[in-house]
């Protein structure tokens, strides 16, 4: 079911005058080389060898490689590498070369604490990453003691960014509840019925403030339904929504439930529109491009990739030569996240200690392939956000 595209330029254009803080795919393809964390080499957390002298600084990248999370840490490792390819090629920063190590981490916090661990004693200059919100919140209670630079590209939990050296280039989850219960009352609904993941800090946070702020709008949830994830059977659920009298169902998940949600719902018998939040992004191959039971679906997001903007044309066709398919959101953060450290050493003059690379954030300004944007003290970016819709199994920026 369809939201008339006539209402949803109307809304957007009331809702893209508003600037905010802003949360975190192609098919992914394999892992490629980004970089390889057996490389020690000789700069180090608090500088080592890399300074304006030259050298080389390191980037080390924490996100899912394996695993049913793949596709995010694979995008973000690519698109991380075409950034830090193009710096290179282009000279390098302050006459130093960048290097990309990335570890796997499966979306497990454990086993993301070992990947900083290993990526420490490869004595890198700054954490990209992790991928994930609970991962990139396990990350964080090491880096913080440690007091080197953490960039989450797509980390969207408050508790991301809780420490003074913790950053990040995505939305934030309760931001994106509030701005998706804003959206979905200005298309005239007003009974909206939920769909989420309880086990999830992403899901969860989203879900939380996606309903205070429809309380405050007047309103009213129709069916507020859970699940844990790696479920994979949602008719209960559905079943539920169906008999509820809900005029939308809005979805704070992850691709992979969308996929079975969508599927399962014109099984039940479920005809309503769908929103969701920058977790989507993926949702077209989970489907095999397949998108019949999810055309017209609107979800937030700061990137699609069939934008005029000339900063993403000009991302999408790098990356395209590179791995031979399209960009997601994921992969736009990452790299956005490299020019973001580009800046920095700019902005220091090569000062690559912790200190002069953390008071450098709030200092730089980047033009990138998710918008331009600042960063407060608080961690979180100032950019700007648009809306996609699916349509003829594409991804269409509204």
């Amino acid at each position: 079911m369809k939201v008339s595209k006539k209402i949803l330029a109307l809304a957007l254009a009331g809702f893209m005058t508003v600037p905010f803080f802003a949360g975190c795919s192609s098919d992914g393809g394999d892992a490629q080389d980004g970089g390889n964390s057996s490389n020690g080499g000789n700069s180090s957390a608090d500088g080592g060898e890399a300074s304006s002298a030259g050298g080389t600084f390191k980037i080390g990248g924490i996100g899912p490689l394996t695993g049913d999370a793949a596709s995010y840490g694979i995008s973000v490792k690519q698109g991380a590498q075409v950034a830090v390819d193009e710096i290179n090629a282009a000279g390098g920063v302050n006459g130093m070369t960048l290097e990309l190590l990335f570890e796997d981490d499966e979306c497990n916090e454990e086993k993301s604490v070992s990947a900083y661990n290993k990526l420490m004693d490869s004595k890198v200059n700054v954490i990209l990453g992790a991928v994930t919100s609970g991962c990139s919140i396990a990350v964080s209670e090491e880096s913080v003691n440690d007091g080197i630079l953490q960039i989450t590209p797509s980390g969207s939990a408050m508790d991301c960014t809780k420490n003074s050296n913790s950053f990040r280039i995505c939305f934030t989850d309760p931001l994106q509840g509030k701005l998706m219960a804003q959206y979905i009352s200005e298309q005239g609904l007003s009974s909206p019925a939920i769909i989420y993941d309880v086990a999830s800090d992403y899901s969860k946070g989203i879900h939380d403030a996606f309903v205070e702020q429809a309380s405050a709008l007047g309103m009213t949830i129709a069916a507020d339904e859970s699940f844990t994830g790696g479920d994979v059977d949602f008719k209960t659920q559905l079943t539920k929504i169906k008999s509820s009298g809900a005029d939308c169902l809005f979805l704070p998940i992850y691709y992979t439930e969308v996929g079975y949600i969508s599927e399962q719902a014109a099984t039940v018998g479920v005809e309503l529109p769908y929103f969701g939040c920058d977790g989507w992004d993926g949702v077209i191959n989970q489907l095999n491009g397949n998108t019949a039971n999810i055309e017209g679906a609107i979800f937030l997001t700061p990137f699609v990739a069939n934008s005029s903007n000339p900063k993403v044309t000009a991302f999408v066709d790098a990356y395209n030569k590179a791995y031979n398919s399209t960009p997601d959101q994921f992969a736009a953060d990452a790299y956005d996240g490299v020019y973001v450290i580009k800046a920095l050493l700019e902005t220091t003059g090569g000062d690559v200690s912790n200190e002069a690379l953390i008071d450098a954030m709030t200092k730089i300004s980047v033009d990138g392939a998710t918008g331009s944007m600042s960063f407060t003290a608080d961690g979180e970016p100032n950019k700007s956000a648009m809306v996609a819709v699916i349509e003829n199994g594409e991804y269409v920026g509204k």
